[in-house]
């Protein structure tokens, strides 16, 4: 196994489709560390703190797990922590040519990253954040795409019971 890996992401909230991914990569590296990040381009349902709270609750189970937080340029935290190994999840072509143009520029600005792709789990390949908030945002039930205590965050967070 290798040693240590990161996953960022904004994880607004995480999905089902996140904890794959942890998962998964909790299987083949000693260390995953998830970094929750904020995005300038997005409008977060939760706050970085509660969207960290969360995703701890969520990943308990997984010893070799740490959920932190990172305000600003990824490499930066990875040049920080003495890490060069990102993981990316990859839903669809798009997910791919967007991933690979950030993974093009970090190399840029940090040239021994290397960066690990890994494929969506298919029953999560049509899963997203943004979708899973327009579903309980409109009354519609969410507990299959997020881990429990996520989903009733956001049923609380939007005021459904």
């Amino acid at each position: 196994m290798l040693d240590k890996v990161i996953y960022p992401g904004t994880f607004d909230p995480l999905t089902n489709g996140h904890l794959n991914i942890i998962i998964r990569a909790a299987k083949l590296f000693n260390n995953v560390i998830v970094v929750v990040t904020n995005n300038y381009n997005k409008k977060s349902l939760f706050s970085l703190n509660e969207r960290v709270y969360l995703a701890k609750q969520a990943t308990l189970h997984i010893s070799n797990v740490t959920i932190v937080s990172f305000n600003g340029l990824i490499v930066d935290f990875i040049r920080h922590k003495k890490i060069n190994i990102i993981i990316r999840g990859i839903r669809s072509t798009l997910d791919f040519n967007y991933e690979m143009q950030l993974a093009k520029i970090n190399n840029v600005l940090m040239p021994k990253l290397e960066n690990i792709f890994m494929l969506s789990d298919e029953k999560w390949i049509n899963l997203s954040s943004t979708i899973v908030k327009e579903i309980a945002h409109y009354g519609g039930n969410i507990e299959y795409f997020l881990p429990k205590i996520i989903a009733n965050a956001v049923y609380k967070k939007i005021n459904i019971n």
